[in-house]
């Protein structure tokens, strides 16, 4: 259920920026990308609905300027949204097999951790690409992006310690 509105609202929400311009499109089109990944997967409802909702606030705080008005808010985001996308990353690659089983915590963090700052990368790459060639009102710079990813790789990390803590449970 909760899925189904979380995808319904991401679905509304896409067509919704185009009252916007292209940028705002091209963000609500990866969060549709970023609901529909863990769904294809089979990943846990739980999962789907975290990761979606998260998806779409982030985008629009970015596209109603709630990063600008509410201070910590853009670094809570980054570390949330990156830590499930980095999650959602790690549990699709565990289970098509493009990783062994993560066995244990340590390992879980450690994975999880690396492909959630990789994302943050990619991340901020794409951000740096907006700002110089798309839209200069696209927010960039040094503090920006560094707490960007620091934010994203303790995020991650913290999901990975969750995977972890999760897979020794279901050990037992």
């Amino acid at each position: 259920m909760a899925t189904d509105l979380v995808a319904g609202v991401a679905i509304v929400s896409f067509l919704a920026a185009f009252w916007w311009d292209g940028v705002v499109v091209a963000v609500f089109a990866l969060v549709l990308l970023g609901v529909t990944v863990p769904r294809v997967a089979g990943l846990s409802g739980v999962v789907q609905a975290a990761t979606g909702a998260t998806l779409i606030l982030g985008a629009w705080a970015a596209t109603l300027d709630w990063y600008v008005k509410v201070p910590g808010l853009d670094l809570l985001v980054h570390a949330v949204a990156n830590g499930l996308l980095a999650l959602v990353a790690v549990l699709v690659m565990v289970r098509y097999r493009a990783v062994a089983p993560l066995m244990s915590r340590l390992g879980a963090i450690i994975v999880t951790a690396g492909v959630g700052a990789l994302l943050g990368v990619i991340w901020e790459v794409g951000e740096w690409f907006g700002y110089t060639y798309l839209n200069d009102a696209i927010g960039v710079g040094y503090d920006d992006t560094v707490g960007d990813l620091a934010a994203g790789t303790v995020g991650s990390a913290l999901a990975g310690a969750t995977l972890g803590a999760v897979a020794e449970d279901d050990d037992e």
